[in-house]
Order: C-alpha cells, then structure tokens, then sequence
C-alpha cells in the first residue's frame, strides 16, 4: 500500500499524469458526440441551422485549423514554463523546481491543449463526404470542439496570469509554506498537553541492545529516503520477534550497501525479511516534503542564503523568507513530536530517528544568521521571529533552544554591527526577546513542561 501511494504521488506531480488522462477523457467525449450525432441527433440539431449547419468542407477547414492552433498554443505553454523554470531556479534555488512541476494549473492547462487537439482529430477523420448523399457531418461535436477553442483561449490568458504571479518570490515562499504546513498537520496531529515526555531517555535502550546481537540490513539503492512505512516495520518487527533499530532517516542519504535498519534478533535474517524491510522504504533521487517537513525548510533557507548572496543582494526576498519560516516552526511550537520508541504493548519494537523542534528550529535559522553579516535587517527580523516562538511555547527544552539562537544573533549583532543606531535597535529587539523567553504564554497553560 505505502508503495502504491508513493507511485500515485509521484503520478500526480509529473508533467505527462494528469494531461494524458484530459487526452483520454477528450477522446471519449468525442467518440460519445460523434456516436450521438450518427443515431439520429442530426435530425433535431436541423432546427438550428446556424449553430450547426456546417458542411462538410466548412466542418473540415474548422476543425483543421483549432488542431494546428491548438498544437501552436501547447508549444507557447510548454515555452513559457520552461522560461518560468529557468527563471526561479537561476534566481532562487533549483531544489523548488518540483513546486512548478506539481502545479495542478500547469498541468490542467497543457492537459486542456492537448485534449482539444486530441478532440479535433478523433472528430475530423469522421467526416465522409462534400455535399454528395453520403456526407456525414457530427454536428453537435463539430459545434463543441468550437466551444472548446474559446475555452482554450480563457485557460491561454489564465496561463500567462498564473506564470507572471508564480514566479515572483513571495509566491514562491508561500506556496512552499503551504506544502510544509500541510505535511507537519499529518505527521505531527498532536498538540503537546500533560502525556509522557517526548524527550525519552534512552540511554538505558540503547545499553541493552550493545548486549544483543545486531544484523544489519543493507539497503538495496542509492538516493533519497522519501517514505517509510512505519506500519510495516512494527509489523515486521512483530512477525520477526526483533527490535529494529532505524539507521537513517527520512531525507537522508543512502547508498547501495549500507545499513538501512539493525535488527536486535536471535539469528541472522533470511534474504526475504531483508527485503521486505527495504520494501517497507521509499527510496528516489530527491526529498520530498510529503514526510520530510524539514525539506520545506532547507527550500526556504536555500532561498534566503541564495538572496544575501553577494551576487544577488535581495534582502527583502531573505526577510520573506525569514517571516515564513517563523510561521512553519510557530506550527511546530505547540505540537506533540513522536516518540523514538515505539512499542507493542510492553514489548519494545522499532526505534525510530524522529526528528526535534530543536533540529528544525537550528535547521531553520543557523546557515541565515551565519549568512547575515552586518545585515541588520535580517537580523532584526529573525529576533521578532523568535519572540513569536517564545509566545507560543511553554516547553523549557524549546525555550532553551530559542534562546541559544538568540544568543548567537546577539554574538553576531556584536561583532558586524557598526553603527551605534544599529547597536540600538538590535539592543532593544534583544531585550523583548529575552523578556518573552522568561514568560508563560497564556495560550498554552495547559501545554506540556518538559
């Protein structure tokens, strides 16, 4: 099952999916509306002469000239996507060109060209005849493929609105933010409140299984660790009396030959179990953020680095980015992070490598800071960013995270900050942050101290 999810979502962010189905669907309109016109429809369509009164050569000409116009159309799509790809990857990041192939509005446009034409053709070689006994003229599909090119003509305009908005940045950010918050709300439901420590010792786990014998799993490709099927490890755990031990996790890197997972069991596994547990992970050439929220942030700090480049120098595209962070990590603020172990009953069976509001937050604004040398701006904002943090969670282990960023901004306002207004401003920001860090947020009383 996690495989045949894992295939329909790479289905529905490729190019050729979702218009090859438009191709299909278009094909089957046309063979319908040919099928209805040859039983018969044409005596009540003669009530309307000029709808759809044409000839032969008239229905001919028409429909041979939207096929050629639809095709010249589908070029100018396919160009100006590729220019928009260019363009965003040059000026931002390559690692986002994945949300331009995922748009369902690129997609559903080229899918509607080329369904048009695939129309125009079904419906043109059933044409017989020029006036003589024998010619047969599907008038109803003829008039609906005219229906369609002014259809096609909206989608165009459409188009080029949708390419002009996509690629400037801030829609470039946000449509990223959507993504990542979305995969945070299915893999992290939970918000924090008064069950078990997320933050597990585990020292006294991992002392018992050094006594064990641990076999090793090799994973069977090279590339990106995209899913795993936690279902199916707990159940391979099960059937196999082991404890399974991740030793990479989602985004990491694999390659061919190296340990996937270690099995603490009695005897080594068969070849079978070997790859059922290799099943049980999604292997591909890239991170996605569908289980991997981290992703969606590297993407937004790929892009803020890329803009306090010296080449670039677009600090308002850094503070963007900066702000959207904030909101990613303010939804992970005040949620429930799962735990490492993961038990069947009393018995203990994977121990995953879960990832950390820590390690985000650290992933989100570390490379950015290190990056904003002397660049107040930025650094004014990643403060606010960590003052809304702080309102948002009562859990000592994050504060404690916050305020080491925040310490770190304060160290580099040290060093860069030249102007005594700059000192000042940063000073002030500085003080609020810290006064933040030392309340209880009111919103969460009810939320876990850890």
């Amino acid at each position: 099952m996690s495989k045949l999810k894992h295939l329909l979502t790479n289905l529905q962010a490729s190019f050729w999916f979702v218009p090859s189905l438009m191709v299909v669907f278009s094909i089957v309109v046309a063979i319908i509306l040919v099928e209805t016109d040859s039983i018969g429809g044409d005596r009540w369509l003669a009530q309307w002469p000029r709808l759809f009164g044409a000839g032969a050569d008239g229905a001919r000409q028409m429909l041979a000239t939207l096929a050629g116009s639809m095709m010249s159309v589908m070029g100018i799509t396919f160009s100006m996507t590729l220019v928009a790809l260019a363009l965003a990857s040059s000026q931002h990041t390559s690692r986002i060109l994945r949300t331009f192939m995922g748009s369902r509005i690129t997609q559903v446009t080229l899918g509607i060209f080329a369904g048009i034409f695939a129309y125009c053709l079904v419906v043109l070689r059933t044409i017989r005849g020029s006036g003589g006994v024998e010619e047969f003229v599907p008038g109803l599909a003829v008039f609906f493929a005219f229906v369609l090119a002014l259809v096609g003509v909206g989608v165009l305009v459409f188009f080029i609105h949708h390419i002009a908005s996509s690629i400037q940045a801030s829609s470039i950010i946000a449509s990223i933010t959507r993504e990542t918050i979305a995969s945070i709300e299915r893999i992290f439901p939970e918000r924090l409140g008064h069950g078990p420590d997320e933050y597990e010792d585990q020292d006294q786990v991992l002392r018992s299984l050094e006594e064990r014998i641990l076999y090793p799993v090799p994973t069977e490709a090279n590339g990106y660790i995209q899913r795993v099927d936690n279902d199916a490890l707990l159940r391979l755990a099960r059937d196999n009396k082991a404890i399974v031990r991740m030793e990479r996790g989602i985004g990491s890197f694999t390659v061919k030959g190296s340990v996937l997972v270690s099995l603490a069991m009695e005897e080594p596994p068969a070849p079978a179990t070997i790859a059922a547990f290799n099943d049980a992970y999604s292997v591909g050439r890239y991170r996605t953020v569908e289980q991997d929220p981290a992703f969606g942030v590297r993407q937004l700090v790929d892009m803020a680095l890329k803009a306090l480049s010296p080449g670039v120098n677009d600090t308002s595209t850094a503070v963007m980015c900066v702000d959207y962070l904030s909101a990613i990590l303010a939804e992970l603020a005040f949620r429930k992070f799962p735990e490492a172990r993961r038990y069947e009953g009393d018995e203990l069976r994977v121990i995953t490598i879960a990832p950390s509001f820590e390690g985000l937050l650290a992933e989100a604004f570390e490379q950015i800071g290190a990056s904003a040398e002397g660049n107040i701006g930025v650094m004014v904002r990643m403060l606010s960013a960590f003052e809304t943090l702080a309102h948002l969670t009562a859990s000592p282990r994050r504060r404690r995270a916050l305020d080491e960023q925040v310490r770190r901004i304060a160290e580099l306002a040290g060093r860069t900050a030249e102007a005594a207004h700059d000192r000042d401003r940063i000073a002030k920001r500085l003080m609020e942050v810290r006064e933040a860090l030392q309340i209880e947020p009111a919103s969460n009383s009810g939320e876990e101290k850890m």
